[in-house]
């Protein structure tokens, strides 16, 4: 008799994330789509108020969440609070943020605000979880919400490309780093996605045209589009991934 593989499991009974920015949009789809998934979700945002809320909601659908203050630009807040909830199994970083218009008007305010939001809280979340993994004995999934902007340029998002495109470059060099302690690391590069953060870019009728052009499947993204390849990159069905990006973009990147 012919012996069949056995497809490994998208579940995660028994595990531990942590989702950052996870009050709403991206964030808020992952931390839900992990909990679906069985993982008992560590939500974690800035804004206490709205985070709550969120954590309420989920745990009233019958999933299992926890609220956790946290700044990932403010390093040593960020640091202790990791640590203080680690260690995890997988981690999601949503948090980040955008400061768009044409390059030559950038002030300098701006890009730092940006830079740290995007690449310095995101480098250092993912090397403080990194180490709880470490220190645990255990591999894990460190999962970063990017973006297709890594992968190409964009309208008046010069600094928010150089934020993403970095982010793409970190997140090989840890793969490389970490692959002997089997923590993998990935990032997620979605389109435009329908959130209340993207609200003002669909306002703008040109900038909507521009983005449906681009989009060869002929739609905007909306947040469900995101939470099955999170719980794909955080379970045993993506093991043998790590190092790359999964391009959640409908067609954008392929020309």
């Amino acid at each position: 008799m012919t012996e069949l593989p056995t497809t490994p499991s998208f579940r995660l009974d028994g595990r531990r994330a942590l989702v950052a920015g996870a009050s709403s949009g991206i964030g808020l789809g992952c931390a839900v789509a992990l909990a679906e998934a069985g993982a008992h979700v560590v939500m974690a945002a800035r804004g206490r108020q709205k985070l709550d809320a969120a954590v309420a909601a989920v745990n009233a659908a019958g999933l299992s969440a926890e609220a956790l203050t946290l700044d990932v630009a403010d390093l040593d807040a960020m640091r202790a609070a990791v640590g203080d909830a680690g260690p995890f199994d997988a981690m999601v970083n949503s948090a980040g943020l955008a400061r768009h218009g044409p390059a030559l008007e950038t002030a300098e305010t701006d890009y730092d605000a940006v830079m740290d939001a995007n690449l310095k809280g995101a480098y250092f979340l993912a090397t403080e979880v990194a180490r709880g993994m470490v220190a645990a004995g255990k591999g894990g999934s460190i999962i970063t919400v990017s973006s297709q902007m890594g992968h190409v340029g964009g309208i008046d998002r010069t600094v928010y490309c150089a934020s993403k495109h970095a982010v793409e470059g970190m997140t090989k060099a840890m793969a490389i780093e970490w692959g002997p302690q089997k923590i993998r690391v990935n990032t997620i590069c979605p389109t435009f996605i329908r959130t209340p953060l993207t609200e003002a870019t669909f306002d703008n009728p040109e900038r909507v045209a521009w983005i449906t052009e681009k989009i060869k499947l002929g739609r905007i993204g909306e947040v469900e589009d995101i939470m099955g390849t999170v719980v794909f990159l955080a379970s045993d069905a993506s093991a043998l991934i790590t190092g790359t990006s999964l391009l959640v973009d409908g067609g954008w990147t392929a020309g």
